[in-house]
């Protein structure tokens, strides 16, 4: 089983930047792609971005390049964390974030196996 715990959201102005934090936790956590999405008031979930077991590839939703970074440290096998490094922050970035992981790099963009309770990031303008 795993267990993923977010942390990190807030409250920011337009412009500013943001780092989430989810804390994966389980037997066979290091050998899962990891990764995140979101769902804005009254909008679909969408994909933000995945990282692979290894930290050796990652992906992001096109609209998301260049302004988030996901980042991962395996250091502990039984526990690994993922991070969303957010910069640039737009009103329209508000969302609950929401920590993901899954066996396959490729299947976790659209069908993760595991989900986080979800973090708040609320972008002032």
């Amino acid at each position: 089983q795993v267990q993923l715990v977010e942390s990190g959201g807030g409250l920011v102005q337009a412009g500013g930047s943001l780092r989430l934090s989810c804390a994966g936790s389980g037997r066979t956590i290091s050998s899962y792609a990891m990764g995140w999405f979101r769902q804005a008031p009254g909008k679909e979930r969408e994909f933000v971005a995945t990282i692979s077991w290894r930290a050796g590839a990652t992906y992001y939703a096109d609209s998301l390049k260049g302004r988030f970074t996901i980042s991962r440290d395996n250091a502990d096998n039984a526990k690994n964390t993922v991070y969303l490094q957010m910069n640039s922050l737009k009103p329209e970035d508000t969302a609950v974030y929401s920590c993901v992981a899954g066996r396959n790099f490729q299947v976790i963009k659209t069908t993760p196996n595991y989900w986080g309770q979800g973090t708040q990031v609320t972008v002032s303008s």
